[in-house]
């Protein structure tokens, strides 16, 4: 089954970056959508990033495109979040999933989480103004 650790979260100020990696196992499909979910308190689980593994599209959120960056490292079965110009409304717990979907409709994407597999543990997340 697959499984979902991550690691790599922290406090940083505004404008700043961080780096979140996801170690993934158990993945035995080619092409599969691998996800990074955010959540903030009181607020609804939110969708930022998508990539379909195997050197596939990539997808964000308007909230964080242009800023954030999700890559893939094979040889490393590893999943990054490159967070870049971070503002406090960035803060919240995120989670690395398998399984996500992608729905896009004039350039606006939406990332679901209909039939994730898997969900990692979180990996909280704070900026400071």
């Amino acid at each position: 089954h697959v499984q979902l650790v991550e690691s790599g979260g922290g406090s940083v100020q505004a404008g700043g970056s961080l780096r979140l990696s996801c170690a993934v196992s158990g993945i035995t499909r080619r092409t599969y959508c691998m996800g990074w979910f955010r959540q903030a308190p009181g607020k609804e689980r939110e969708g930022v990033a998508a990539i379909y593994t195997g050197g596939g599209s990539r997808y964000y959120s308007d909230s964080v495109k242009g800023r954030f960056t999700i890559s893939e490292d094979n040889a490393k079965n590893t999943l990054y979040l490159q967070m870049d110009r971070m503002n406090p409304e960035d803060t919240a717990t995120y989670y690395c999933a398998a399984g996500c979907a992608t729905l896009c409709t004039r350039g606006h994407c939406d990332i679901r989480a209909d039939a994730i597999d898997a969900w990692g543990q979180g990996t909280l997340v704070t900026v400071s103004s």
